[in-house]
C-alpha cells in the first residue's frame, strides 16, 4: 500500500529526485536504497503522485528503471523520453540509457 502522498517518506523521495542532476538519470531502487526502508515501487508510487502536485516540479523524467529503461509507456513514456532527450541523455537503438554514462552517481 503506498504512503500518504503528503508523508515525509515522500518529500525524501522528492528532495533525493530533485538533486538529480539534468543530464543524468537514477533507477527507482537507487532513490528507494538512499532513502532507506523504501522499495523501488513506492519511489514510483510517490512521482506518480505528482500529478496532484502542480506547484511541485520534481523533475520525475530522471527516474528510470534498472535496465536503463523508460518504464511508462504510450504518451507517458514518449514525453519522459523528449524530456531526457532535451537534457541530452542519449538512447541505444534499443531505447536503453548507458547507465555508465548518464547514471547518477552522488558524491555521498
Amino acid at each position: 500500500m503506498p504512503a500518504n502522498p503528503g508523508s515525509l517518506l515522500y518529500e525524501r523521495i522528492f528532495e533525493l529526485v530533485e538533486a538529480i542532476p539534468a543530464g543524468n538519470v537514477a533507477a527507482y531502487g537507487q532513490i528507494g536504497r538512499m532513502v532507506g526502508g523504501c522499495s523501488g515501487r513506492m519511489v514510483g508510487f510517490a512521482l506518480a503522485s505528482l500529478r496532484q502536485r502542480a506547484n511541485r516540479q520534481v523533475p520525475w523524467q530522471r527516474v528510470i528503471n534498472r535496465l536503463g529503461k523508460i518504464s511508462l509507456t504510450g504518451p507517458s513514456g514518449a514525453l519522459q523520453r523528449a524530456l531526457l532527450e532535451d537534457e541530452g541523455v542519449l538512447f541505444d537503438a534499443d531505447g536503453v540509457i548507458d547507465l555508465a554514462v548518464f547514471g547518477w552517481k552522488p558524491e555521498s
